[in-house]
């Protein structure tokens, strides 16, 4: 970066010094968010567990019931905030307004073997079990973090897009992914070992954490000018007309369809993996301390490579660099179906496809910035959400229904992780076709939606 020269996105200006104090800003927030996010599934997804959850049960209550709220409140947050215009700009407002909730589902979780205790004995301990009371407990606090955790995940990528100069992207959203990894690290290092015994300290300071770091860039992250919305011209739109206008603008334009096809499907490839990989991990009798070095490890990998791959990203483009790792990710997940059925061989095949994927999702990290229309990002990032939910709400408890019938064979996630990696190679495919077609590297143009 020379000196005195500037950058901009639209009518914000940036000198050097003032890009980096963004970029500070913008990585403690995302700090905070992405400790929440690395440590709250793992913790919870063990707590819930000894509360004696088939996998299927526990695939719908982990998977498929967040994300069937993401179906429904992401296009509308998404929708409204694109729209929204305030003192505080069009993002922050919504993060502010879900930061409490989400606060008060982290504590709430970490406190629900104590709640349950107390509510069994308030109502007795021969009307209803532990483990029913405890499952009760742990699905209210689940949907207040599931509101929050939801409404803030549809708007803060947003923000970085509003505020984040265009040719900056890559390197910044690899910034995003390196600190995520980096938190990664920090909890499977030191924390996985005691996920199961410390639960109530691990949620409480995962609550402070956020609440600090969201109100944080709240204050002290600014947004620009916006130009006065379609429906400052055209009136209020109604309900109906508004959800007609969301599904023809993001899903009439085929190369649309296949830009979200494309990250929908290639990131399920690892999704079967993700869910269950713990209890296959369990039912080899790794472990979970061990288990959380392996992951530490994968994450320090990922984390020190995330920062050549944002630059490989800018250069080479997100689609192409997307499909190359993903045809590397689903010749690892068919190799680990044949193999991996010892604890050695697992803990090697998981280091390698960890590394892999999250190589892949840095890779990635620009490919929605980057195609979709800047002007309506939220709301087409939020469409592609919705189908990436309504992918998780079916498939998460299908596969657990599949691992329940063969008798929780789990080298077959391997096996149908790679199946699904070949359909998204060949979504990516179509994209690149598109993206040609629109100007390709020389002057892509994202098309404008079908008003």
């Amino acid at each position: 970066m020379s000196k005195g020269r500037t950058w901009r996105n639209g009518t914000l200006v940036y000198t050097a010094g003032g890009l980096a104090v963004l970029f500070l800003w913008l990585m403690w927030g995302d700090f905070a968010y992405s400790m929440k996010d690395r440590a709250t599934g793992t913790v919870a997804a063990l707590m819930l567990k000894k509360f004696d959850v088939s996998d299927f049960l526990f695939g719908i209550i982990m998977i498929s019931f967040p994300n069937f709220t993401n179906i429904f409140l992401c296009p509308i947050v998404s929708y409204r905030s694109d729209r929204h215009r305030g003192r505080f700009g069009r993002r922050i407002p919504y993060l502010l307004l879900t930061t409490p909730f989400i606060v008060i589902g982290l504590a709430g979780l970490g406190f629900t073997p104590l709640l349950a205790r107390l509510i069994r004995q308030a109502v007795g301990a021969e009307h209803i079990s532990y483990n029913l009371t405890a499952l009760l407990v742990f699905c209210f606090f689940w949907i207040i973090l599931d509101f929050g955790t939801t409404l803030a995940g549809a708007i803060f990528n947003a923000l970085a897009t509003d505020v984040v100069p265009t040719e900056f992207l890559g390197r910044f959203f690899a910034m995003f992914r390196a600190v995520s990894l980096g938190c990664a690290f920090l909890f499977n290092y030191f924390v996985m070992g005691c996920a199961e015994t410390h639960a109530l300290v691990i949620f409480l300071g995962l609550a402070a954490l956020y609440g600090i770091g969201l109100f944080s860039i709240c204050l002290k992250v600014k947004e620009g000018e916006y130009p006065p919305p379609e429906a400052e011209t055209s009136g209020p739109p109604t309900v109906k007309g508004a959800v007609r206008t969301y599904f023809r603008e993001c899903f009439s334009l085929p190369y649309y369809r296949w830009v979200i096809m494309a990250s929908v499907v290639s990131g399920f490839s690892v999704v079967p993996f993700n869910i269950y990989g713990i209890f296959y991990a369990k039912s080899l009798n790794m472990d979970m301390d061990f288990y959380g070095k392996v992951s530490s490890l994968i994450c320090l990998v990922s984390f020190v490579l995330s920062f050549f791959l944002g630059w490989f990203s800018d250069r080479f483009h997100p689609i192409r660099t997307g499909m190359v790792s993903m045809a590397l990710q689903t010749v690892i997940l068919f190799i680990g179906g044949r193999i991996a059925t010892t604890e050695s061989v697992f803990a090697w095949l998981f280091l390698v496809q960890g590394i892999s994927i999250m190589s892949y999702n840095t890779l990635m990290a620009s490919y929605a910035p980057r195609l979709f229309p800047r002007e309506y990002f939220a709301q087409f990032n939020s469409a592609m959400m919705l189908i990436n939910a309504l992918a998780s709400v079916i498939g998460a408890p299908l596969v657990g229904k599949f691992l329940d019938l063969t008798g929780n064979h789990y080298p077959h996630l391997f096996t149908i992780g790679g199946v699904i990696g070949l359909c998204g190679l060949g979504c990516f495919v179509m994209v690149y076709r598109g993206y040609q077609r629109y100007g390709g590297d020389s002057g892509y143009i994202a098309p404008a939606p079908t008003v």
